[in-house]
């Protein structure tokens, strides 16, 4: 009686866990959606010299882990400037796209950015899942 007691609870512990790591995507407006792309948005305006919004398309977390794909825009709405950056070449050249891809790890309480890309033209996370030991639930594709 007592072993099928503790199979029980070891069950019953397993299966909140797994239910705790369900990817999901946070409200729009709400605390933790903001708390990542504020986090995403320093580095980010940063490289491009100019402030920037978010827009996006994916957005899924599991645990401590969080995925963001979308498209950056300037605050009026349109697509950020990309003269004066490392992308201007790239934009003249066609061969750029207006996205971001980033990767988030909650640390201490805070959201911190693993990696980021922007402008990518073929599936540029698709191994980001190995490389910094994230789960791969979060990811629309993985190789």
């Amino acid at each position: 009686m007592q072993k099928a007691l503790l199979l029980i609870v070891a069950i019953t512990t397993c299966i909140a866990g797994v239910n705790a790591q369900r990817v999901y995507t946070p409200e729009p407006g709400s605390a933790e959606r903001k708390a990542i792309l504020d986090a995403l948005r320093s580095p980010v305006e940063k490289e491009l010299k100019q402030k920037v919004v978010f827009v996006p398309d994916t957005f899924n977390v599991q645990g401590v882990w969080a995925f963001v794909s979308g498209a950056p825009q300037s605050p009026n709405g349109t697509a950020p400037c990309y003269a004066g950056t490392e992308y201007e070449d790239a934009v003249d050249s066609g061969a750029f796209d207006n996205n971001f891809f980033a990767l988030l790890k909650k640390t201490a309480g805070k959201w911190k950015v693993t990696t980021y890309e922007i402008g990518c033209t073929d599936v540029c996370f698709a191994n980001w899942w190995r490389r910094y030991k994230a789960p791969k639930a979060i990811f629309p594709y993985t190789e």
